[in-house]
């Protein structure tokens, strides 16, 4: 028989001379109406320390752990780690690469290195299913992004597979919104965005294309390439378990199940929209909201030499 046990990160406090209470995962605290079954019955029932008598519930029993399984609270299947039956590709600075590797592969992801041709491989491919929502490029600099560098990976959205990234300006590291699909944000569209919203913009643009001085640091320590590779772990997971929910929606509704939502909701910015700016001096972070560029329609072709618009004949006369 399939036994429900307390959900990871979840627990039961019993409070000497009170009803027991649940903490959530979240950290909130719950009162627990047992009703006539014993705090005693109920935390050994969802904790597995069941003894051979007390194999049959009751009914009151089978109620209360009913209503923790539909609250999240309580789970029938062994869990699971989050990146379990995910590819995750990394390439970039070992500085880098190697910790968000540890990191990834740590949450049970399958971990392989990729060169900057095989992901433009990954960009011209078309997309199979066995791969939809299951594959994912991480690329990490420690340096500002180099011009056309990262535009072969921009179009791995279109081809379902996630594109997440990070790169380094001065003591400033930035991780961009992971990109998932169609429509979500590349790296062309934040660095449109950035320069929007900056006055100094052709500073920027003219940093970016390399008309600086030479590189002083501070390069990402263990300390700091562990920040970053917690970040970008957790936008991945954020990922997985968006797809995840789609696929169990497809499977329950016979469909496709489309592109995955947001998964579990955390206090901040959704990983999708999310541009962090990491301070390598105290390991403090910001977020900042970032949206998609829409295209624009290109500018009309210009009329050949010795003709006029239809507005410049508008009211001329034969």
């Amino acid at each position: 028989m399939t036994r429900s046990r307390l959900a990871p990160g979840t627990g039961i406090v019993t409070v000497p001379g009170a009803a027991p209470v649940l903490r959530t995962s979240g950290g909130e605290f719950l009162r627990i109406d047992t009703g006539s079954v014993t705090a005693e019955a109920l935390v050994r029932r969802l904790v597995g320390e069941e003894a051979p008598d007390e194999d049959q519930q009751t009914a009151e029993l089978a109620r209360l752990v009913e209503a923790f399984e539909s609250g999240g609270h309580a789970v029938s299947a062994p869990s699971r780690a989050p990146l379990d039956g995910r590819t995750v590709h990394v390439l970039g600075d070992p500085v880098l690469t190697g910790t968000v590797a540890r990191c990834a592969g740590a949450e049970g992801a399958e971990v392989r290195p990729i060169t900057p041709d095989q992901v433009a491989e990954f960009a011209r491919a078309v997309p199979g299913h066995r791969a939809e929502g299951r594959v994912a490029v991480v690329w990490c600099l420690d340096s500002p992004v180099p011009e056309g560098l990262w535009d072969a990976a921009d179009r791995l959205p279109d081809r379902r597979i996630a594109w997440l990234r990070c790169h380094r300006e001065g003591s400033h590291s930035w991780t961009e919104p992971l990109a998932a699909a169609p429509g979500d944000v590349t790296s062309r569209h934040v660095r449109l965005r950035r320069l929007a919203a900056t006055p100094a913009h052709r500073e920027l643009a003219a940093y970016w294309a390399g008309h600086r001085t030479p590189d002083t640091g501070p390069h990402p320590t263990e300390a700091s390439a562990g920040l970053i590779a917690a970040l970008l772990t957790a936008d991945l997971i954020a990922w997985a378990e968006a797809e995840a929910e789609a696929e169990a929606e497809a499977e329950a509704t016979g469909g496709s199940g489309g592109v995955g939502g947001a998964g579990r909701q955390s206090a901040g910015l959704p990983a999708r929209r999310r541009l962090r700016r990491i301070d390598l001096r105290d390991l403090t972070f910001t977020e900042h909201p970032v949206l998609p560029v829409p295209d624009v329609a290109p500018l009309p072709a210009p009329a050949p030499a010795g003709t006029r618009s239809r507005s410049d004949t508008a009211g001329a006369r034969p």
